[in-house]
C-alpha cells in the first residue's frame, strides 16, 4: 500500500479539530464485545479514543495504539473529563501499526476498525491474531468491497476494502473459531449530511484456549 495514510496523513486529518470523529463506540464493538468478561484489550487504530473509553468504562484495561499524536491527545483530554477511574485503566500508545508489534498471546480482547495501515493489512492483522491470548477475542471491522461507491468520498484506497470471510481464511483452524464472518449494513450521515447505507465487514473469532 501507499504512503498515503502514514503519519502526515493523519496528523493532518486531527489538527485543528476538537472532535473529528463521534464520541460514540463503534456500533459493531458494542454488539460484538459488550457481553464479553472485562480483560485486557488493545484498541489497534484507537483515533480519539471512544472505543477505548467504552471498554475501560466496562472495566477493561486497554492499550490504545494510534499513529498520530494529535489523535491521541484528543483522546486523553476526553477521557480526563470522565475521572480518574476511566483514565487508570487506559495506556495511550503512539506507534505506527505498520511495524509496530504487540505482544504475543497477551490480549483477551484485541479490536480494530476501519485501519488504514500504510502496508499491505494482511501482515497487520496477522500480528494482532497472534497478539490474542489463548481463549481470547479477535473482532476486525472494515469497509466492505461494495461501500467504494456509496459517496464520493468514501472512494479512497481500494485495498483499505476487504470482506470478513478473506480475514477468516487467513486464520488457522486448528487455532481460531469463527463465530462471526459477514457483512452488515447500517445507517450513517455522510459529510454532506445525507443519510447513506454503508456495508460493515465484520469478523470476529475465538483463539482455543
Amino acid at each position: 500500500m501507499s504512503e498515503e495514510f502514514g503519519k502526515a496523513y493523519w496528523e493532518e486529518r486531527y489538527r485543528g479539530r476538537t472532535a473529528l470523529c463521534s464520541r460514540r463506540p463503534n456500533p459493531q464493538l458494542v454488539g460484538e464485545a459488550g457481553d464479553l468478561a472485562p480483560g485486557t484489550a488493545l484498541d489497534a487504530g484507537c483515533g480519539e479514543g471512544a472505543d477505548a473509553i467504552w471498554l475501560a468504562s466496562r472495566g477493561w484495561r486497554v492499550t490504545a495504539v494510534d499513529i498520530a499524536t494529535t489523535a491521541l491527545r484528543h483522546a486523553r483530554e476526553h477521557a480526563e473529563t470522565l475521572g480518574a477511574d476511566i483514565t487508570s485503566r487506559i495506556d495511550w500508545v503512539q506507534a505506527d501499526l505498520t511495524s509496530w508489534t504487540p505482544t504475543e498471546e497477551h490480549f483477551d480482547l484485541v479490536s480494530t476498525h476501519y485501519v488504514h495501515p500504510a502496508a499491505p493489512r494482511e501482515a497487520l492483522f496477522r500480528r494482532l491474531a497472534a497478539s490474542v491470548a489463548p481463549g481470547g477475542t479477535l473482532l476486525i471491522v472494515g469497509h466492505h468491497p461494495s461501500d467504494q461507491q456509496t459517496t464520493p468520498s468514501r472512494a479512497s484506497t481500494p485495498e483499505v476494502y476487504f470482506t470478513a470471510e478473506e480475514v477468516a481464511a487467513s486464520l488457522d483452524p486448528d487455532r481460531w473459531d469463527i463465530a462471526v464472518a459477514e457483512a452488515r449494513h447500517r445507517s450513517a450521515t455522510d459529510p454532506d449530511g445525507h443519510e447513506i447505507t454503508i456495508r460493515d465487514a465484520v469478523l470476529r473469532a475465538r483463539k482455543h484456549p
